[in-house]
């Protein structure tokens, strides 16, 4: 599927993964939808320096369901090529610790605002036989480490609701395109250490948003539907699906309690 001239709606637009594909979008020259928290004015200039043929600023938030139907309400007469549900929140450290206060805002962001999104936005791809749904999973929907209990869980309902959705998208004109993504160095990343370390010592390979973004971008265009990662994540993910002993043995190595 080609970018240029789509539109193309993005959560959680204005830092880390969402940023950099919003700028590789605008280099493609496509129509922008930004989705964030906090108004980024000086960012319409910048990526329409870049080639977006527009940029549109949503604010939403969507850790709240009244947000999610709000922003709902505002793009609904707009027509969406691609949706790429990349907004994420992330959560760690022993299950026993974890504030609920943080594990339910979570799962709303990183499951029912993809659900609810997905769910309004697709009959018009379908009606039109054209469109793309991106969805952003992570390597922990995968490999399962001590203190990623909520966060893995809300990502492995990503995998298993798009793998869904891609069984029923078959013939439609509208694919889908599961992102496992590995370390990528952002904010996000960077809360990583505080959540984990006590506890896990967490692998820190990371690539850059902008390297991430490109891979996005030839997934999109040869029309995959998945995104893995390589390296020595790669190794790790595959171990942990079809080695799962040995993948248990080090992550237990790896692991104390206090």
């Amino acid at each position: 599927m080609e970018i240029k001239n789509q539109n193309f709606l993005i959560t959680g637009a204005n830092r880390g993964i969402g940023l950099a594909v919003a700028k590789m979008a605008a280099k493609e020259k496509a129509h922008l939808h930004l989705v964030m928290r906090q108004p980024e004015n000086q960012l319409i200039k910048e990526l329409s320096d870049l080639g977006a043929l527009s940029v549109t600023i949503y604010l939403a938030d969507l850790s709240q369901r009244q947000g999610v139907e709000d922003l709902v309400t505002k793009i609904n007469k707009q027509p969406i090529d691609i949706l790429f549900n990349n907004a994420g929140l992330l959560t760690g450290g022993l299950i026993e610790d974890q504030a609920l206060d943080e594990i339910y805002p979570m799962f709303q962001v990183n499951i029912n605002s993809v659900v609810h999104l997905t769910r309004s936005i697709l009959p018009q791809m379908i009606r039109r036989k054209h469109g793309k749904i991106i969805n952003n999973a992570s390597v922990s929907a995968f490999m399962h480490f001590p203190c990623a209990s909520t966060y893995a869980a809300s990502k492995a309902a990503i995998v298993a609701f798009t793998n869904c959705l891609q069984a029923e998208l078959n013939g439609t004109g509208v694919s889908t395109l599961c992102l496992v993504t590995p370390g990528i160095k952002t904010r996000m990343f960077d809360e990583i250490d505080d959540k984990y370390s006590k506890n896990f010592q967490i692998p820190t390979d990371s690539i850059s948003p902008e390297e991430y973004a490109e891979k996005i971008k030839e997934k999109i265009i040869s029309d995959e539907t998945y995104l893995f990662p390589q390296g020595s994540t790669g190794v790790g993910l595959w171990i942990s699906k079809y080695l799962p002993f040995l993948f248990h043995k080090e992550i237990q190595r790896r692991f104390k309690r206090s």
